[in-house]
C-alpha cells in the first residue's frame, strides 16, 4: 500500500497505524474482513444477521504511545471498548460469528454483521437478540433489487456516441411532435421522458447548480464522455473491483438521466445537467452488462452513512425491496437534517417495502402503472434512452429511470429554492403535474413557475403562474 525508501522507527509505524484507524474507522471493518466489501453477502444472506449497539459519540482515547505525547484525543467517531465488549459478549452468549462491523456515526450505534450456527433458526435468534437489554436493533440480513430492464441491445453492442444510428429523427419529440430545440447534443430528440416533463424550458432557468445529488445504486462509468466534470465523489461498497465499477450498466443509466451533459456535442442531455454526483456503489449487477442487480443491508447502510456524512442533499435510490429497519433509521435521519430521498416503486406497484414505504421518501412509479395518484409521482420509464458503459448509450425501461427523472427535477428546483423540503417539492410537483393521452407525469416548468412566479416558465405553463403551495 506504501512504498517507503527508509525504514520506518516503530512508534511512526504505531502513529500511521492510529491514523489509518483513525480516517478508516467509518470504512474498515475489523471483524472477520479486511474491507468492508459486502457484495459477497448476497449469497448468504438467509444465514446472516445485524445487529446494532450503542456506541455513545466522543473523543476516541489513542493507545500509549501512539503519538509523541502519550494519550491523545482523537476526534473522529470510532468504537468504544464498552462497544467491543458487548460485540464479544454476544458473539459468545448466542454462539453467533462475527462476519463485519462498523461504526454508524449518524445513529450512535456499532452495526455488526453475524452469522448463525448451522442449526439456529434465524427468526427465533432474533427475537432473543430484540428483547436483549445490550442490543438496540436485530434483524436479518436482507437483499434489494435495482428495478430497471433491458429492452435493447446490450450495452456491449448499443449505440456508440457520438454517431445517432437509432431510429427516430433528432430533434423531435414524440409527444409533442415538435422539435427540441437549444441543444446541440445529437440524442436529445430521442428522450422522450426528457421532453415529456418538459425539462427544456426549465433548464432555461435552472439547471441543478450547487445541488449534489448521491446516486446509491451499482457503480458508474465516471469517464463517460457524457459525464465528464459530472461526479464529484465515488465509493465502492460491494469489492474493489473499480475495472467492474465502470462497466456497470443500472448505475451509469440513472446518473446519465440525472447529469448527463449538455451541449456538448455529444449523446444526451441530463435532466440536472449541472448539478454534482456523489455514486456510492451498493447493488452488483448480476451478470456483467446486466441491469439486473442485487444489494444487501449492509452495502445500502453504507452507502446511506456516506450519503449522510457529505451532506448529499438528494439522493436517488432506484432500487427496492423489503422494509427494513436499519435502513428506516438512516433515511429517517436524513430527511430530519433536510435531506430529499427519491425511490422507485417496484413492479408489483407495492408500498410497503424499502425504500417507499419511509415517511417522507419520493415514491415514483413510472407513466401509466401505479394507480396511487395521491402518494406516487409519475414520470416517464419506458422505453428511455441514457448512458451506457463504454461510451455508448441504450434503451431501458422501469421505475428506476422514472425515480431518476424525479432526482434529476428535484435538483433543479432546489438549486433555485435550496430550502425546499421532501413534503413541500412533493406537494409542488403532484399539484403542477400534467395528464393528456401520454399519462400522468410530473412538469418540471410548471413546477418552477409554481415556487418561482418569476421564471421564464411561467411563461410558458400560464395555467400554473399562479399556482402556490397552499391548498
Amino acid at each position: 500500500m506504501f512504498g517507503y525508501g527508509s525504514v520506518l522507527t516503530v512508534r511512526t509505524l504505531a502513529r500511521l497505524a492510529l491514523l489509518l484507524v483513525v480516517v478508516g474507522c467509518a470504512s474498515t471493518a475489523r471483524m472477520g474482513s479486511p474491507n468492508l466489501a459486502g457484495g459477497d453477502l448476497n449469497a448468504d444472506a438467509d444465514r446472516l444477521i445485524l445487529v446494532t449497539i450503542a456506541n455513545p459519540s466522543g473523543p476516541m482515547l489513542s493507545e500509549p504511545g501512539s503519538t509523541p505525547y502519550g494519550y491523545d484525543m482523537v476526534t473522529a467517531y470510532g468504537v468504544s471498548s464498552q462497544a467491543r465488549a458487548i460485540a464479544d459478549a454476544l458473539g459468545r452468549d448466542y454462539g453467533l460469528k462475527p462476519v463485519r462491523d462498523w461504526p454508524i456515526a449518524p445513529l450512535g450505534v456499532q452495526c455488526l454483521v453475524f452469522a448463525l450456527p448451522p442449526d439456529a433458526d434465524r427468526t427465533t435468534v432474533i427475537q432473543r437478540l430484540s428483547a436483549d437489554r445490550r442490543v438496540r436493533l436485530a434483524q436479518p440480513m436482507q437483499v434489494f433489487s435495482a428495478l430497471g430492464t433491458s429492452n435493447g441491445a446490450p450495452a456491449s453492442t448499443a449505440t456508440p456516441a457520438p454517431q445517432p444510428s437509432l431510429d427516430m429523427p433528432v430533434n423531435f419529440s414524440p409527444e409533442s411532435g415538435a422539435p427540441v430545440t437549444g441543444y446541440n447534443d445529437p440524442y436529445v430528440g430521442l428522450q422522450h421522458g426528457f421532453a415529456a416533463i418538459q425539462a427544456a424550458p426549465a433548464q432555461h432557468w435552472s439547471r441543478g447548480e450547487g445541488v449534489s445529488v448521491a446516486i446509491i445504486d451499482t457503480g458508474v462509468e465516471v469517464d463517460h464522455p457524457d459525464l465528464a466534470g459530472r461526479i464529484t465523489a465515488t465509493r465502492n461498497f460491494v469489492d474493489d473491483d473499480m475495472a467492474a465499477f465502470g462497466g456497470d450498466r443500472h448505475g451509469t443509466g440513472v446518473a446519465g438521466i440525472i447529469g448527463a451533459d449538455a451541449n456538448n456535442n455529444l449523446g444526451i442531455v441530463g435532466v440536472a445537467p449541472s448539478a454534482r454526483l456523489q455514486i456510492y456503489k451498493a447493488c452488483e449487477p448480476l451478470k456483467p452488462h446486466s441491469l439486473e442487480a442485487q444489494c444487501n443491508s449492509f452495502t445500502l447502510a453504507l452507502a446511506l452513512d456516506a450519503a449522510i456524512e457529505v451532506h448529499a442533499q438528494v439522493v436517488n435510490l432506484s432500487l427496492g425491496g423489503p422494509a427494513d429497519l436499519l435502513l428506516t433509521q438512516l433515511v429517517s435521519y436524513g430527511l430530519r437534517h433536510g435531506i430529499v430521498f427519491v425511490g422507485a416503486v417496484p413492479e408489483d406497484g407495492r408500498l410497503d417495502g424499502f425504500p417507499v414505504s419511509i415517511p417522507g421518501v419520493i415514491a415514483v412509479d413510472q407513466v401509466g402503472r401505479s394507480v396511487d395518484v395521491a402518494t406516487v409521482l409519475h414520470a416517464p420509464g419506458r422505453d428511455i434512452l441514457s448512458l451506457a458503459p463504454a461510451g455508448r448509450y441504450d434503451f431501458s425501461t422501469g421505475s428506476s429511470f422514472a425515480a431518476a427523472h424525479v432526482t434529476g427535477a428535484i435538483a433543479l428546483l432546489r438549486s433555485r429554492v435550496p430550502e425546499l423540503d421532501a413534503a413541500t417539492l412533493f406537494t409542488v410537483l403532484a399539484r403542477t403535474g400534467m395528464r393528456d393521452a401520454y399519462g400522468d407525469r410530473i412538469n418540471i416548468c410548471a413546477a418552477l413557475a409554481a415556487v418561482q412566479p418569476q421564471s421564464e416558465c411561467t411563461r410558458s405553463n400560464k395555467a400554473v403562474a399562479t399556482a402556490t403551495l397552499n391548498p
